[in-house]
């Protein structure tokens, strides 16, 4: 697979075309965790970091967090990423927009089941954690592979790292500070819309957003050739 996207067409000056695309996922990312962990019983279905931690809670028995709900969305999480991992063999001979752009139409598929799931049998909490978990594996798996830096569109410890470590006050010189800043910046917009959607509509309303934002996601990837 061709990952040199700062050399892709439409790319001047080593500009990263797919940026556009991953900074609208990542806002989806913080409206996802939104969802879960507010309306499906404190579960993280993007963050997988924050369900070990909920594993071990509820592993002691603490109240408001689940073992299944979490262990649901773990493995369906690295089921999602291990597809991503197989689907890279099949589509190596692709460019990376290509790639990105075929994964995010799979994102929006699962997230428009989880949509009509939310809206018709709204207390399957489960087989929605499980199709938004999958969906949010199969997208980081993809990312993980095209190794945009500084964009994970899931998490953000390296990012805030980054910012962090690499700043003037640190005696660095702020590599990237803008596409860090507008990771973290995208994903609280998310996460912010997100909790004011569940708690005033439900569920259903937020993820249909997050499937239309995805779409638009997967819009803004630029055309690009099929072959190597």
């Amino acid at each position: 697979m061709n990952l040199n996207h700062s050399s892709a067409p439409g790319a001047p000056g080593g500009r990263e075309p797919l940026l556009p695309a991953l900074m609208t996922v990542t806002a989806v990312s913080g409206l996802i965790d939104a969802i879960s962990y507010l309306g499906l019983g404190h579960v993280f279905t993007a963050n997988m970091t924050g369900n070990v931690v909920i594993i071990g809670f509820a592993a002691v028995g603490v109240p408001g967090f689940s073992v299944l709900g979490s262990v649901v969305s773990l493995v369906a999480f690295l089921l999602g990423a291990g597809v991503a991992g197989r689907l890279e063999t099949v589509m190596r001979r692709r460019t990376s927009p290509v790639w990105l752009r075929w994964i995010l139409v799979l994102e929006v598929v699962l997230l428009a089941t989880a949509t009509t799931v939310a809206f018709t049998a709204s207390r399957a909490v489960h087989v929605l954690i499980a199709l938004i978990a999958l969906a949010m594996g199969l997208r980081n798996g993809t990312v993980r592979k095209l190794a945009v830096p500084d964009v994970t569109t899931t998490v953000l410890t390296l990012t805030l790292t980054g910012l962090a470590s690499d700043s003037t006050l640190a005696g660095g010189t702020n590599p990237r500070v803008g596409r860090r800043s507008a990771s973290v910046l995208a994903m609280l917009a998310g996460a912010f819309g997100g909790a004011l959607l569940v708690q005033h509509t439900g569920l259903g309303w937020p993820l249909l957003v997050s499937t239309f934002g995805t779409a638009a996601a997967a819009l803004a990837v630029p055309r690009g050739s099929s072959s190597r």
